[in-house]
């Protein structure tokens, strides 16, 4: 299958997309500005448009076709990480208590690292079971703008 790019600069540093014919794949931090495909499907452009209302502050929710790639743990994770709202955050031990078991709060934190779709997988809504912000595999700077970028579109005060 192939696969497409294109990188995009964001509030937050460069942004390199990867996705194939239908669905997007990842969503990464990059340093490096990738070449762009030559040929950029429909995902590839919506997801560059979505993006950029998400930063504008008009786009609270993402309407892409998503196929990260990962365990089937890590998708049912990324998948409860999807249905936290905008604005909104919960702790690692509450995706491990919807999965099932808060024994299995280190798995959710780990698989909350390798989310390959940042932003739209929205990893930076995880935080510590003390309301500390804690790991983010793009940096807890990128994570505290993202958590306040949300905050200022919802009216909302979060304490971290």
């Amino acid at each position: 299958m192939n696969r497409y790019l294109k990188s995009i600069e964001s509030p937050v540093g460069r942004i390199s997309i990867v996705t194939d014919e239908t669905h997007l794949k990842s969503v990464t931090f990059s340093d490096e500005m990738i070449e762009a495909s030559e040929t950029q499907p429909e995902v590839l452009l919506r997801t560059v448009v979505q993006l950029s209302e998400y930063f504008e502050g008009t786009r609270t929710k993402f309407e892409l076709d998503l196929s990260p790639d990962g365990t089937e743990f890590q998708r049912k994770v990324w998948q409860k990480l999807i249905d936290v709202p905008f604005g909104k955050t919960k702790s690692y031990r509450e995706i491990a208590v919807e999965l099932g078991s808060s024994l299995n709060t280190r798995a959710v934190g780990t698989a909350n690292g390798k989310n390959p779709i940042s932003i739209i997988i929205p990893c930076h809504r995880i935080i510590g079971q003390d309301g500390k912000l804690v790991g983010y595999a793009g940096g807890l700077d990128r994570k505290k703008w993202l958590l306040l970028h949300e905050a200022g579109h919802t009216n909302k005060n979060l304490l971290f």
